[in-house]
């Protein structure tokens, strides 16, 4: 999935976390991270924070690849 704002991360990270069947609350209980945050994250909330969004990315299993486009 292509990445190209904060709506789109929210989605590819809210259909991972429903692809391993976790629930937002039990997300912050495994990660310390507040359900809050993932909810906020979830929806493409601009202004999340970038460490606590790639750690979350990283704990559900997912790369973030930054690539050089042609």
């Amino acid at each position: 999935m292509k990445i190209t704002d904060s709506a789109s991360l929210g989605q590819a990270v809210r259909a991972r976390r429903k692809e391993l069947k976790y629930t937002q609350a039990f997300l912050s209980e495994f990660t310390g991270l507040s359900v809050t945050f993932i909810s906020d994250l979830e929806r493409g909330k601009p202004t999340a924070e970038i460490e606590k969004a790639i750690k979350l990315i990283n704990i559900l299993g997912l790369d973030l690849v930054i690539t050089k486009r042609e």
